[in-house]
């Protein structure tokens, strides 16, 4: 079939284009391609770095619920695992909080501390940082470190101010500082009115006021 003059100039215009941008359209398919590709690999790769996690931590959890040295062992292992492979994982933290309070139970202080300072030093959540120092200043507390305990208790954020102070009256009071945890404990009941903890630091109070 013979093209006509205007047909041929048609074509002729779309060959031009074509040579000027062709090679620029198939290069920007291919790299779309390739992003759509990269993403649903990443998205993959970060579903199963997720689910290696969170196996870890389910082993974690289970060795948590058991009393025996293997299971002390598996333990501390995952905690070393998800720590080291996954530190920016939710399981993670919630696993160096699950370790710490097996490790406390067992009376192991400086390992429950070490769980707990690997998330002051790993995390930036303010409520897991701020659990983490809590419990730790706790640990201190019974290490008799009560310096540190209470360096540890510094400038919590509003949602922990109460118990912050609450756990610094016990310091205080454990150092034979009656006045000051009185002190604390005030400030701690005005912070937790409305929490059933409370009732516990009004407690503490008529105790040291004597009934």
């Amino acid at each position: 079939m013979a093209y006509d003059l205007e047909e041929q100039e048609k074509l002729d215009a779309i060959r031009d284009w074509w040579a000027q941008y062709g090679a620029l359209i198939v290069s920007l398919f291919v790299a779309a391609a390739i992003a759509v590709v990269g993403y649903r690999g990443w998205q993959w790769y970060q579903g199963h770095k997720a689910s290696q996690a969170m196996g870890y931590y389910e082993a974690l959890e289970a060795s948590a619920q058991r009393d025996d040295d293997k299971a002390l062992e598996r333990l501390k292992a995952a905690s070393k695992t998800l720590q080291d492979d996954f530190p920016r994982s939710g399981y993670t933290v919630r696993g160096a909080l699950l370790a710490a309070q097996a490790l406390q139970a067992r009376d192991d202080l400086d390992g429950a501390a070490k769980q707990l300072r690997w998330i002051l030093d790993h995390h930036e959540s303010p409520a897991f940082v701020d659990l983490a120092k809590l419990r730790l200043g706790g640990i201190l507390m019974a290490q008799e470190k009560y310096d540190d305990a209470l360096k540890i208790l510094e400038s919590p954020s509003e949602p922990f101010a109460g118990l912050f102070a609450d756990r610094r009256g016990d310091i205080l009071l454990a150092q034979g500082q009656a006045e000051q945890a009185r002190e604390q404990w005030e400030t701690a009941l005005q912070a937790l009115e409305q929490e059933s903890i409370s009732q516990v630091v009004r407690l503490k109070l008529d105790a040291l006021r004597g009934g």
